[in-house]
C-alpha cells in the first residue's frame, strides 16, 4: 500500500461520512468532508504518476473512489430535495455507462484513459456539489447554471468515450486490403 493508494482508500472511507453528514444536515462539516475527499483525488493521481507509483489496485480503484464520493454526494443532494433526481439519474447513467463501456474495451484490449474532458466533467460536478450544499437557495439561477454546466459537460464527456471507444475499437479497412486475393484453381491453369 503506496501513498496515493491509500488517499484513495481516504476517499472511499469518506464516501459514505459525507452522506451521513449530509443527510445529517451538517452542511460545514459535509463541505469539508468533501474537499479532503476532492484533495485526495487531485494528490493520488499526482503522486502516482511522479513517484512512477502506478499500481493495478489504484487503477482499479480510484475511478471507484471518485465515483462513490462524487456519487453518493449527489443522491444524497437529491435525497435532501438539494437537486432534482432526474439530474443525479442522468449524472450517474453516465457514470455507469463509462464504467460498463471501459470493461467491455478492457475486454478487446483497447484502453480508455481519461481524457481532460472528463477530467473537467470531474472538476464541474464538484463546484456543483460545493454550489448545492453552501447556496441558501438550490434553486438560485446562479446554482441552476452551474448545475445545468454539470449535466452538459456530464454528457458530452460521455457521448466522447463512446466515439473514442468506436474510433479505436474498429478494425481498419486496411485489414480487408492486405488480405491475399484467393482465386479458384483452374484445371487447365
Amino acid at each position: 500500500m503506496n501513498l496515493p493508494n491509500s488517499l484513495t482508500v481516504v476517499r472511499i472511507v469518506l464516501a459514505p461520512i459525507l452522506v451521513l453528514l449530509l443527510e445529517g444536515g451538517a452542511g460545514t462539516l459535509a463541505l469539508t468532508v468533501f474537499g479532503v475527499g476532492m484533495v485526495t483525488d487531485a494528490l493520488d493521481g499526482h503522486l502516482a504518476r511522479t513517484r512512477n507509483s502506478i499500481t493495478t489496485f489504484g487503477k482499479l480503484m480510484d475511478p471507484v473512489a471518485d465515483k462513490l464520493l462524487i456519487g453518493g454526494a449527489f443522491v444524497c443532494l437529491a435525497a435532501i430535495d438539494r437537486i432534482d433526481p432526474w439530474i443525479v439519474t442522468v449524472i450517474v447513467t453516465r457514470e455507469v455507462a463509462v464504467s460498463a463501456l471501459r470493461l467491455v474495451a478492457s475486454r478487446h484490449r483497447v484502453v480508455i484513459s481519461a481524457t481532460r474532458l472528463g477530467k473537467a466533467k470531474t472538476a464541474i460536478q464538484a463546484v456543483a456539489i460545493v454550489a448545492l450544499i453552501v447556496a441558501p437557495n438550490p434553486a438560485a439561477a446562479w446554482v441552476d447554471a452551474i448545475v445545468a454546466a454539470a449535466v452538459a459537460i456530464t454528457v458530452v464527456s460521455g457521448l466522447a468515450y463512446v466515439v473514442s471507444y468506436r474510433t479505436r475499437s474498429r478494425p481498419t479497412a486496411l485489414h480487408a486490403a492486405e488480405a491475399p486475393i484467393s482465386r479458384p484453381s483452374s484445371p487447365l491453369g
